[in-house]
């Protein structure tokens, strides 16, 4: 993972994301670019006749701020180890991260704070959103999480489907010289069966564990998350998935819950 794309803004966890991202880029020798973006359509508003409105003023304030913002960053990474650069986008945040992603082997984003804390922050679905957006796998942070750790076990939610599989093979930087643990709950095994999974990652010298949990009264996203903690996991894989082309549902309930409740960083893949 050598190039590594950071979303950069003025939100209390940008300075975590930086700080994993920058562990990420020592331990693969990589560089690390941090993308500020501004939502051009919040400051056009439209009336009830059809007539269009443009917050010039309120845009030059943004415009400013980012600059501001580019300033910041700028001054804060230029002791540090490892190259980097700072981009500039216009249009919406998933949007303008998709694009940067393109060439880029991971994204790291945060998760969403708790809800009372949440003013000023990315979209609560930004890493749900980007993962079935962009072609790079997205790493996503909990608020308080300020640097990677790469020794401490990883647990793939493994349920057989191609985009599960997906998110192992995107994984595969993450997870050697770390115990791996494969969790899948209660019976359902999907189509791929977990035996591939183990010996795909056999073939990466990665000897991971299989483990088949019941619910035991718990949804499926309660139990993952509850297994993440007892292994004391830091990451959990996980494919992102729909159930239907809406936006709204476009999430599974296990993918949802982490995205907007979990504790542990969740690397997605589509």
């Amino acid at each position: 993972m050598r190039s590594i794309l950071v979303h950069a803004d003025n939100d209390s966890a940008c300075e975590d994301r930086l700080q994993v991202a920058l562990d990420l880029a020592r331990r693969f020798q990589g560089h690390a670019t941090l993308l500020i973006a501004t939502p051009l359509q919040q400051f056009v508003s439209f009336d009830p006749f059809g007539g269009t409105y443009f917050a010039a003023e309120a845009l030059a304030a943004a415009q400013a701020d980012d600059i501001a913002l580019e300033s910041r960053l700028a001054d804060r990474l230029a002791g540090e180890d490892v190259p980097w650069d700072i981009a500039m986008a216009d249009g919406d945040i998933v949007g303008a991260l998709a694009g940067a992603a393109t060439f880029a082997d991971l994204t790291v984003v945060s998760l969403p704070p708790a809800k009372e804390d949440r003013r000023g922050s990315p979209p609560p679905m930004l890493a749900g959103d980007l993962a079935v957006t962009a072609t790079t796998p997205v790493l996503a942070l909990p608020h308080g999480v300020k640097a990677f750790d790469a020794d401490t076990p990883a647990m793939v939610a493994w349920n057989g489907s191609a985009q599960a599989a997906h998110a192992l093979r995107a994984a595969i930087p993450l997870l050697g010289g770390r115990p791996v643990v494969l969790v899948t709950v209660g019976d359902e095994e999907g189509d791929v069966p977990a035996t591939d999974a183990l010996r795909y990652l056999s073939r990466h010298d990665i000897h991971a564990e299989l483990k088949t949990v019941a619910r035991d009264g718990d949804t499926v996203e309660e139990r993952l998350e509850k297994e993440a903690l007892a292994l004391g996991a830091g990451l959990i894989v996980m494919g992102a998935f729909g159930r239907s082309r809406l936006r709204e549902t476009i999430f599974g309930g296990v993918t949802r819950y982490l995205l907007t409740s979990g504790r542990v960083p969740l690397l997605l893949a589509h």
